[in-house]
């Protein structure tokens, strides 16, 4: 297994308007890429779970082959700049993505375990 701090080139955050969060995901290579997008890490599903939030707070979650990059947009917990509110841009929320495990091998339920 691999953390995927160590395979992506970006892991970030930023504020998609006042009430949501954009999390962004870009690697290097097309390679490293289709291994996690195969892998089928980023669901809505896996994104709520570590921001251990309800899965209906996930808005989406965008795979973009073009650009090599994974994007999820999810409900703030407190809106930017509210009471409470301890990041106002949002860019400090990317966070629990970095220890996400990658597989090295993506093994298809089809192909077997070898």
């Amino acid at each position: 297994m691999t953390r995927l701090r160590d395979i992506a080139s970006v892991v970030r955050s930023k504020n998609a308007g006042p009430f949501e969060l954009t999390l962004d995901v870009v690697f290097p290579t097309q390679a490293l890429y289709r291994r996690v997008r195969e892998a089928r890490l980023f669901t809505a599903e896996s994104v709520a779970a570590l921001y251990r939030i309800p899965v209906e707070k996930v808005l989406k979650v965008v795979h973009y082959d073009p650009a090599c990059a994974v994007k999820a947009t999810i409900v703030r917990p407190v809106a930017s700049g509210a009471i409470g509110d301890t990041d106002i841009y949002g860019a400090q929320q990317h966070a629990p993505l970095l220890d996400l495990e990658i597989p090295d091998r993506v093994v298809h339920p089809e192909e077997g375990a070898s």
